[in-house]
Formats: C-alpha cells, structure tokens, sequence
C-alpha cells in the first residue's frame, strides 16, 4: 500500500528533517576545510570532534557546563522570535545579567547559606529584564526596529559593564572580575565527582537543570496558557491581534523582558558555575549572546528543541578541542564551529523546502 505523504510529512518530522540536514550539511562544509588545510588529517581530525565530547567523563562534563549558558541565550532568541521580534540583544543582556550575578557574589557575603546564589540569579534576572525593555519600550512606543535597538544597547551594556567591573569588583591582576564567594557558586550536587577523569574535575553543575527547567517553563508559557497565545497572536498578526483585543504594546514589551531576564539568568549561570571564570575587561561582546542566535535556528525556535541544539553546539565545541592532536592549528576549531553555527541558519530554508514538498503532495492525493 502506497504511504500517506501527510501522514510522514508531519510537522515534527519536517522539522526534524530540517535541522539534520543543517547539521549534516555544517560537518560537511568542515570536513572540506580540514581536507584544504591538512589532507591526510582530515578524517582523524573529523573524528575527533565527533567523539571528543564523549572520549572521558571530564569532557562530557565539559559539554554540559558549555551548553548551559547557550541554552539560556538561544530560549531568549527563540522566545523573542515565536512573538514576532528578533532579539540580536542577547549578547547585552547577557552581560548585564553576568555583571549583577557577579557582583552579588562578590558583596553578598552577608547573605546566609544558599540565599546568597539563588539572590545572585535573582539579580541577574532582574538586571536582564531591566536591559530587555528597552529595546522593547522603544519597539513598542516609537516603532524603532528591535535589531538596531538591540544592536545598541549590546555596545552600551559591554561597555557599561566594563567600567562597572573596574570601578567596583575589579582585579587588576587579572583584568577580569573579583571571584566570587564560594557561597555564591551554583551547587555541584555531585557532579563534580561523577563527570571527571581523575584528578581533572569538569565545570559540570546544576546550572544545566535549571536551564531545562525553564526550557520547560517557557514552551508550558507558550503553547499552554492564553498569555503565551497573546503573545504569539501579536507575533503571527499585530493588526489582528489589536483587533482580537490584545494590548500589543504590552505584549512586545512583556516579550523582551522576558527575553532579557533568560539572557541575564544566562550570565549568571556561566560565571556562578564555580570555575573560576571572571568577566573580563575587553572590548568584545560575549559570544555566548550570539551563540543563542544560531542555537534557536538549529532548534527552529522550539523550547525543547533548544535544549538539543545547545547541547549539540557545546559537544561540537568541546569535540573540537582534540583536533590539536592531529596537527591542526586551535584556530581551525573556531573556523568549523563557526561554519557549523553559521550553516545553522539553513535549517528555516530546508524546512520551507520540506513544507513545500508536503503542501504539493497534499494537493495531489
């Protein structure tokens, strides 16, 4: 019996199918670049990153200290996009959110036992938001695009950081932030004994459940509740949603704080992770902001998707690493990862091929 071709090109499945060509077509295209820089490599250097993250308990570690953070950026980019805006801002509220984190752990020392963590990501939210409405006051109040807005407030919240560290928690040893209090630190919850190879402990914490729980919390917001409809609504159709009766000025501005606080709670989740990392006084703004761009186009958006394309990119990151044992230079590792996060993007083209197909076999049986 002939198959039904609605019945396999569901959406779940042209979904799917998008996102695994993207990735297949990204290990592609650095497979082409390892054969161009070192041919009898190449397949030994491919094979890393393709096992790397899974070559010893330390390195999977690793991959889940490196993804949470980009999970939280790419739910901001995808929460922003399933209501209609581009928040290319992620990478300021990252920060800002990363600097309010920090400096509560730092100065909170005053704060009894696990208050003074849960109180730091409770700034970091708070701060995130606070940077997150004002692209969205001005979207929704003056009708300024979002992505020159965003692009703005970016610089301004780098550059705002950077003189806040060095006026309040800076150490000029190491030209980055004070660390922060071991109460600060996001719990291990015996992490750190399970994902380690030896002596060398990960970064691995529980900073990952928390972002799988709001991951959760927001595709619940989205797809469960009217509010999540209403914002939804004035993403689809904002002159049908003002019809409808929906405040849209509200919705764009409610959209962007939350998107601002995922970003922020973010940065807290990276620098609170217990490994000593501090943010640092440069003039160049996070990667992990604009890693959450390509993290929800891999993960078309979806909450849930978002978690696996995060964690994919992290593996890949990590993976990638073990390529220096094969005589590649480590800036070959950013060229990969960069064309892999960048080919990303193909997965909105593939699925419009894919939806395409299923229309027109629709349209015939």
């Amino acid at each position: 019996m002939k198959p039904d071709i609605r019945a396999l090109l569901t959406d779940p499945v042209v979904d799917a199918l998008s996102s695994v060509t993207a990735i297949i077509v990204g290990l592609l295209a650095g497979l082409v670049i390892l054969f161009a820089t070192n041919a009898p490599q190449a397949f030994f250097g491919f094979g890393a990153i393709l096992t790397g993250g899974f070559s010893d308990l330390n390195n999977l570690g690793q991959v889940l200290y490196f993804a949470t953070p980009i999970i939280m950026t790419g739910l901001s980019v995808g929460f922003s996009m399933k209501t209609g805006l581009f928040n290319i801002g992620a990478a300021g509220q990252f920060i800002v959110g990363a600097y309010a984190a920090v400096l509560v752990g730092v100065r909170g020392g005053f704060l009894p036992g696990h208050l003074h963590w849960i109180t730091a990501l409770l700034a970091a939210i708070i701060a995130g938001a606070l940077w997150g409405a004002i692209p969205g006051i001005f979207k929704a109040l003056f009708n300024v695009n979002e992505v020159i807005s965003c692009i703005m407030t970016n610089y301004i919240g780098m550059y705002l950081v950077n003189f806040l560290v060095t006026r309040t928690i800076y150490d000029s040893l190491r030209n980055q932030s004070m660390r922060v209090l071991s109460s600060a630190n996001i719990p291990k919850m015996g992490m750190n004994q399970v994902f380690r190879d030896g002596f060398i402990v990960s970064s691995a914490n529980s900073g990952i459940f928390i972002a799988v729980i709001f991951a959760v919390v927001i595709f619940f917001i989205l797809e469960k509740t009217s509010f999540g409809y209403e914002l939804k609504a004035c993403g689809f159709n904002r002159d049908a949603a003002r019809y409808a009766g929906i405040n849209e000025k509200r919705s764009i501005i409610l959209s962007m704080i939350i998107a601002g606080a995922l970003a922020g709670l973010g940065g807290a989740l990276l620098y609170l992770a217990g490994s000593g990392k501090g943010i640092t006084v440069v003039d160049i703004l996070a990667q992990e902001g604009f890693n959450g761009i390509p993290v929800a186009l891999l993960g078309l958006n979806n909450p849930i998707g978002i978690i696996f394309s995060g964690l994919l990119i992290a593996y890949l990151n990590v993976g990638g690493f073990n390529m220096q044992l094969f005589d590649f230079p480590p800036q070959i590792i950013e060229i990969i990862i960069a064309v892999i996060i960048y080919f990303s993007a193909f997965a909105l083209i593939v699925k419009g091929f894919f939806n395409s197909i299923k229309k027109r076999k629709s349209g015939e049986l």
